[in-house]
């Protein structure tokens, strides 16, 4: 118990005195665990509007249709069903165009009583419900239209008034409507080479009547579909149910209404997700390079702890126990984030009552992002921590310059070329792992903006498409650049950090060659060459194939059509590898500035 209090007790002093560098730490893993969160509970949070539809409009547990009068007496038997508890219907349903503001729409019109149904009584937003010559237009679908009450509305030839505005937890809102006619429906863009086969309806919104005026729209009763709800015992039983009675005839579980009703928070997390990927390996990047960093540093506290009896388990535990500690707090304050902010991520349909609600966070998904936070720490830090603790009490205290790797190769090219050039491949070749890392951290980067490039392509074809909405867009744009200013921050933190950690690295070395006449300038250009170099490889990788490889990787998981999406122009990608490398080079002209500027005979 002691030793665990000791080894506490120095963590905690060593982040106390290095409180820039803990925040960096800290600053690096939050971002992927605060992603994670997101990604994780987005769905849970955005299920909030449905289910206080549900319980507003007394919804059904299971929704059945029929395409024919026919099966009518198939669809009553489902009543008196084992389990069923309360139902409503047989509703009438026709197939139709509505024309409203100078658009035309498909739409299903279902009929309606007047009187207050037992399930599924559509909640009235606006107006009133169905009478005589009047509609009630489902919300979303009022919303896209930009038709309001009192409006008038033309439906199979016939004006009517739009009398109210409802929501229901029957159906998805518009336009993921559910098709209940026997004509068949689909939702989405349609590709413009391709026509729909006659009577098929596209994006079909909901309108309600009364039974009256719906089935004097019909030509015929061979036209009219018929729906009804049905409430169970145990609305968990729901899809158990359908597939004990379903048969052949189409049915929906509140359950699979939900899925289809959150689709875009579906759509939101995957990318959330994939950003949790992405920045979790740039934090394993980032807190490598601190970790190196500040092993160089700490050397002479190593073997001062090493000579009063600490053993080399004692050093590791101790220097891991710091950042075992940094991740503690990142993932309680990334679960805290995440749950907190995932309703601004979230767009609230007008077809739904409510908004988005601060998620709750399950044991599954704290375990989750807390083991992330962890192996981030642990992956990064055990292996210097371990070399470290082995290293020589004698070599640690005398805290000597490293001893260069000779390569004859390098050193017959880098005599051919100017100074700052010379001691940037050979700043470079002192620490390999390093520039390994750093190349990976802006190829991760680069992947992530080339993806974040094609998705953005995307979205601004779909408003109009049928896929989205502008506000569903507008919410996935959202969700981008949540992504990509967390992506680029913590990118921004990695090129400052690998810069810093090679200036304390190489301070004999670059004292040693301003001793033998370079200026403080090229060892200033040095350092940040040393960066740019690494940065270019990345950049050129992170497009090819890092950024193609993730763009398909995304298709994979989404079950997407890469055919829909535009990749970048060939422009697009040159601007993107010299943005990159010229960021990079401002990012990193700072430390190396200071650390080319420090005093020779202090150093030595």
């Amino acid at each position: 118990m002691g030793g665990i209090v000791l080894v506490v007790r120095l963590a905690l002093r060593d982040l106390r005195r290095r409180r820039t560098e803990a925040a960096l730490l800290l600053l690096a893993i939050l971002a992927a665990t605060t992603t994670l969160t997101l990604g994780l509970v987005l769905r849970d949070a955005a299920s909030d509007p449905y289910q206080s539809t549900r319980a507003a409009t007394n919804g059904p547990d299971v929704v059945a249709n029929v395409g024919q009068a026919d099966d009518l007496a198939e669809l009553g038997k489902l009543a008196t069903a084992s389990g069923v508890t309360e139902h409503s219907g047989p509703y009438p349903v026709i197939a139709g165009k509505l024309e409203a503001s100078g658009r035309t729409s498909d739409v299903q019109a279902m009929g309606r009583d007047a009187a207050i149904a037992a399930v599924d009584q559509p909640e009235v937003t606006q107006g009133s419900w169905v009478s005589d010559g009047g509609v009630v237009l489902e919300a979303a679908f009022a919303d896209s239209l930009d038709v309001g009450v009192s409006d008038s509305v033309t439906l199979g030839g016939r004006s009517f008034k739009v009398v109210g505005v409802a929501v229901t937890a029957a159906m998805p809102p518009y336009p993921g409507a559910s098709c209940i006619v026997s004509a068949g429906c689909i939702n989405g863009a349609i590709p413009e080479d391709r026509d729909l086969p006659a009577g098929l309806l596209h994006n079909p919104g909901l309108a309600w009547l009364t039974q009256a005026d719906v089935r004097s729209l019909a030509s015929d009763q061979g036209s009219l579909s018929y729906v009804m709800n049905l409430k169970l015992a145990d609305p968990d039983e729901a899809q158990a149910f359908v597939d004990r009675t379903g048969g052949a005839m189409p049915m929906q579980t509140w359950e699979s209404i939900l899925a289809d009703a959150t689709d875009l928070a579906r759509d939101s997390q995957i990318l959330l997700l994939i950003g949790a990927w992405l920045l979790g390996l740039l934090a394993v990047a980032s807190l490598s390079v601190l970790v190196g960093g500040r092993m160089a540093d700490q050397t002479r506290r190593i073997g001062l702890l090493k000579a009063v009896g600490g053993t080399p388990g004692l050093v590791a535990a101790v220097l891991l126990a710091e950042y075992l500690l940094v991740a503690v707090v990142a993932a309680t304050a990334g679960l805290t984030i995440g749950a907190l902010t995932a309703p601004l991520l979230t767009e609230s349909s007008a077809g739904l009552v409510g908004s988005a609600g601060t998620a709750s966070l399950t044991w599954s998904t704290i375990g989750l992002v807390t083991a992330v936070a962890l192996g981030v720490a642990v992956v990064a830090t055990a292996v210097p921590a371990l070399r470290a603790a082995r290293s020589s009490t004698v070599s640690a205290l005398a805290d000597a310059a490293r001893p260069p790797h000779r390569t004859g190769w390098l050193i017959s090219l880098s005599t051919r070329l100017p100074v700052p050039l010379l001691l940037a491949l050979r700043v470079a070749a002192r620490r390999p792992r390093r520039v390994v890392l750093g190349v990976v951290s802006i190829a991760v980067t680069v992947s992530g903006l080339y993806v974040l490039l094609v998705l953005n392509a995307f979205l601004g074809d779909q408003p109009g498409t049928g896929a989205y909405t502008e506000a569903q867009v507008a919410v996935l744009r959202h969700v981008l650049l949540v992504w990509t200013v967390i992506l680029l921050s913590l990118a921004a933190v990695n090129a400052i950090v690998i810069t810093w950690a090679t200036v304390l690295d190489n301070r004999h070395a670059s004292a040693l060659a301003r001793a033998l006449g370079a200026t403080p300038q090229e060892v200033t250009a040095a350092l940040a060459t040393a960066q740019v170099l690494p940065a270019l490889l990345g950049a050129v990788l992170g497009v090819f194939p890092g950024g193609f490889l993730l763009f398909a990787a995304i298709n994979t998981i989404t079950s997407g059509d890469s055919d829909k999406a535009s990749l970048p122009a060939p422009w697009q990608l040159i601007a993107l590898v010299l943005a990159t490398v010229l960021v990079v080079a401002a990012l990193t002209s700072v430390p190396a500035h200071l650390g080319g500027r420090r005093p020779v005979t202090a150093t030595l």
